[in-house]
């Protein structure tokens, strides 16, 4: 039999009586230098845990003499540890496992935060995009395996740059269950301006999403918002129009002061907003379909102080029929009545009206442009391929944002 033995930072203390005596029944005691040593007297051969595979050849060989042998590894073998790989080299049989509590359950009871429905993902030595995916699904609990590379300083740098509008508390807990062990919470902004070398190697990053954030209207820009200023879905925090997107879907409906604006399928009303903060003597009508999306559309107007947007609770073209007649329409959302829709605009559209599309899908942009082709109207398209800068530990890359396809129309 080959035992595998957990063990914390607090050494031979936090190992039950049982697992004790299956240690101190070793004749081959195989464990990083760290664990090792906190058995300086045991009398048995020590093996030091450096080169996996030639430790488990070492191993194997041992096997086959008959010896006792106990592997020391952290925490729970079997979470992100040793014993998947040593499943992978042994029969099951021979193996018997004897966990510790692992880093994630003690970080989270550490916080005092229950960890029952936490996402967790190791960037120990491994790439960030499953950390990304779920940033960006705005995951409220995600707990994150680092190393000295992705440290916590490297997080909190990546998660910036994403730009997204879910909002963190940091938590970095080192060295869980010794004499150091150090439990500190930080936002993201204060967390980067650390150096790396001031958070012990042994940490574990715990991200607690906030319910609640609040933002500077002084800070704000004229135009070009930052997604993460605006409250969102929180189920679904990137359906909205990106920033990037939004500043090109501003060009491109010819802005005026003192016109009537539809924004169709508004979602959390990030563009209307933009128009009204850029044209206050306009009127802006934001139709969602959703009473949570117009529940958002209500509280981001408030957050940005604008007065001159109006939430619309209705599925178009119906519930378009009394609004007044626009000088521009945005279309973001069309709910497969893409056809329906523009015709109806069409009829309602002011004179040298213009009509802007922004589409994910090549079945829309087809449709569309059948629709204007078979009604005369003159259009051009934009695609747009966006990708934002990200940092990967110490280096750049570039994260690209879904495509998009710009129709901008007018009737001939």
């Amino acid at each position: 039999m080959i035992d595998v033995v957990g063990i914390g930072l607090d050494g031979v203390s936090g190992l039950t009586e049982t697992v004790r005596k299956v240690v101190e029944e070793a004749t081959i005691l195989v464990g990083s230098n760290r664990h090792l040593d906190y058995f300086p007297n045991h009398l048995a051969k020590k093996i030091v845990l450096k080169d996996i595979q030639q430790t488990l050849i070492e191993v194997q060989e041992q096997l086959l003499n008959q010896e006792k042998i106990v592997i020391l590894v952290s925490g729970d073998p079997l979470f992100f540890g040793l014993g998947r790989l040593l499943l992978e080299q042994f029969p099951s049989e021979i193996l018997q496992f004897h966990p510790h509590l692992n880093s994630v359950q003690l970080a989270f009871n550490r916080i005092k935060v229950p960890w029952h429905d936490a996402q967790i993902v190791s960037v120990h030595g491994r790439a960030l995009d499953e950390l990304n995916q779920l940033l960006q699904k705005g995951v409220e609990k995600i707990a994150i395996l680092t190393d000295s590379v992705n440290n916590p300083v490297a997080i909190a740098g990546f998660y910036l740059s994403l730009e997204i509008t879910t909002q963190y508390n940091f938590w970095i807990c080192e060295n869980l269950e010794s004499e150091t062990e150090k439990i500190t919470q930080f936002l993201a902004q204060d967390l980067v301006l650390k150096s790396d070398n001031d958070f012990a190697g042994l940490n574990i990053v715990i991200l607690i999403r906030q319910e609640n954030n609040h933002i500077h209207l002084n800070n704000l820009p004229l135009f070009g918002i930052t997604d993460s200023n605006f409250l969102a879905f929180k189920d679904r925090p990137g359906l909205m129009t990106k920033r990037e997107i939004r500043l090109i879907i501003l060009g491109e409906l010819s802005l005026q002061e003192k016109q009537i604006i539809w924004d169709i399928g508004a979602g959390t009303g990030s563009v209307s907003i933009e128009i009204a903060r850029l044209c206050t003597s306009s009127q802006i009508y934001a139709i969602e379909k959703t009473a949570i999306g117009i529940n958002l559309i209500e509280q981001n107007c408030q957050r940005f102080k604008v007065t001159n947007v109006n939430p619309i609770y209705g599925i178009a073209p119906n519930i378009l029929e009394n609004l007044p007649s626009p000088h521009r329409i945005f279309l973001g959302g069309s709910s497969g009545k893409l056809d329906t829709i523009l015709s109806f605009c069409s009829q309602k559209l002011e004179n040298k009206g213009i009509i802007v599309l922004a589409l994910a899908t090549l079945e829309n942009i087809h449709q569309s442009l059948l629709w204007f082709n078979e009604n005369n109207w003159q259009y051009k398209l934009l695609q747009v391929q966006i990708s934002r800068s990200t940092t990967v530990g110490e280096l750049t890359r570039f994260s690209p944002l879904n495509p998009v396809t710009i129709i901008t129309a007018h009737q001939l």
